[in-house]
């Protein structure tokens, strides 16, 4: 069963540059392959608000999206970018789902 883990962070709106600037960071970390790549996007038209950020991925099973939420945690590089950055954060959150293949 495949599953998306998605992060949903929303930030303080007056603080979005340097939310932003401090994403790009975490982006740079995924492209080196030192973290898990995954799609980012912000709100147009959606229930959240636009000072929200909102990372994504697919992995084969929920097991797989757990090792990739602990080796996130166990990153020193990504906690320190993370350290960085809560001090934006007005709120954040994980969600799994289930990918339907009918």
């Amino acid at each position: 069963m495949a599953v998306i883990m998605r992060f949903v962070q929303r930030f303080q709106a007056d603080k979005r540059k340097q939310f932003m600037d401090l994403e790009k960071e975490f982006a740079r970390l995924e492209r080196e392959g030192t973290l898990t790549p995954g799609l980012r996007m912000a709100p147009i038209a959606a229930r959240e608000p636009g000072n929200t950020l909102i990372w994504e991925a697919k992995f084969d099973d929920l097991a797989s999206a757990e090792r990739a939420l602990k080796a996130l945690n166990a990153s020193a590089n990504h906690q320190q970018l993370l350290a960085q950055q809560i001090p934006y954060f007005q709120d954040a959150w994980v969600e799994f789902y289930e990918v339907l293949e009918f």
